[in-house]
Order: structure tokens, then sequence, then C-alpha cells
């Protein structure tokens, strides 16, 4: 079971607080974190706020109605950088042998715009590489929340002491590791398949 952002998905935080700080936000900071969001970032990521909600929100923030929603879809897009063609080609092989899931904390801006179009990338679509999404919006609850895991264990039949959870946030893997699940947790300059390459049982041919 795969986080996206920082495993599969590479990120890039201070680019996002960049592009919010050129609408005039005086402090993306204490909104976007490295691992989890708050105020409205948060909100539209745990499914309590809406894509319109957010962006008035992030307009009453800045003091600035005549922002364009594209502009501010556009700012919270450049957290995303891309998923390397490699990584997908990893996934392809491995779901020759394993059942693969997707637990992810994120939000519907991103996902029907840029995470859309990056798995498009082979001419698939994101559910073309996995068994079963788990998205913290659609879940109304966030990683490192107990809830969300045992959500995913429940619609998708996952047996935590069958599954390794791979994710970037020490925090997550922590709170999976607790309900039963064997973790990875992907440190920056890691590569997933580098790491179930050595995990014993677990090839990627």
């Amino acid at each position: 079971m795969f986080d996206l952002g920082g495993v599969i998905m590479n990120i890039r935080r201070e680019d996002c607080v960049q592009a919010f700080k050129r609408l005039g936000m005086k402090n993306p900071d204490e909104f976007l974190g490295e691992y989890s969001q708050s105020g409205p970032f948060a909100a539209i990521e745990n499914g309590s706020s809406t894509p319109e909600k957010f962006r008035d929100d992030v307009r009453a923030i800045i003091g600035d109605a005549s922002i364009a929603d594209a502009d501010i879809d556009h700012a919270f897009g450049e957290f995303l950088k891309g998923i390397p063609a490699y990584r997908l080609e990893a996934l392809r092989k491995l779901k020759k042998n394993f059942n693969l899931y997707l637990l992810s904390n994120t939000n519907p801006i991103m996902w029907a715009d840029g995470i859309a179009r990056n798995f498009a990338q082979e001419g698939k679509d994101v559910n073309f590489y996995f068994d079963g999404i788990e998205r913290s919006y659609k879940a109304g609850c966030m990683k490192p929340d107990a809830r969300i895991f045992r959500d995913a264990e429940q619609r998708f039949g996952i047996r935590p002491e069958e599954t390794i959870f791979l994710d970037d946030s020490q925090a997550n893997c922590d709170a999976a590791a607790a309900l039963g699940f064997k973790t990875i947790c992907v440190h920056p300059g890691s590569e997933f398949m580098e790491l179930l390459a050595a995990y014993p049982g677990i090839t990627i041919d």
C-alpha cells in the first residue's frame, strides 16, 4: 500500500508556498506543512470543505476577492512535480504479482488535474495501477489518523499483517505499524523500488 506524494509523485512544498506568496498570501508557511496541512488546506484534504469553499477561503485570507479560481488551483498544483516514468513501470511490474493500493492525503483539486495528468502519461489512468484507492477527502480523515487505515482495510479486504505500507512520513509509518502493517519509510533521495527489492520475498521484474 503506497503513499503518493514523496513516494510515487515528486513534490516540492516550497514551490507551492512561493506560488501562494505571489498571489498575495503573507503566511502560506503556516498552512502548508511538509507532511500535513492546516486551515483551509487541511479542510479540503479531510473532506470537510469543497473546492469552491477552499478557493473562497484562500481569497479571504489574501484579502482579494478578484483572484481567479484557475490561479488558486495553479498555485496549489505547484506542490506536484511529476511522476517519473520508471516508477510507473515499477508499479506495473509489481502489479503482476501483488495487489497494490494507494492511500493518500490529497484533495479533489489536485486529484482531478495534476495527479490524473501524471498517471495518464502511459495512456492509462490511476485505476490501472492500483486495486484500490483510499483518498483522505473521500474518507473524511487524514493520515496518521488510524481511521483512514481501518477504512482502507474494510473497503479492500486488506490484512495489515500481509501488507507493506510505504510512506515518506515517519509519523504515518508509525501509525500504520501500530495497526499491524509492515512499513517502509521512503526517505528523501530513496526510491521505493530499491527499498522493496531489498525486502525479503519481493522481486520487481
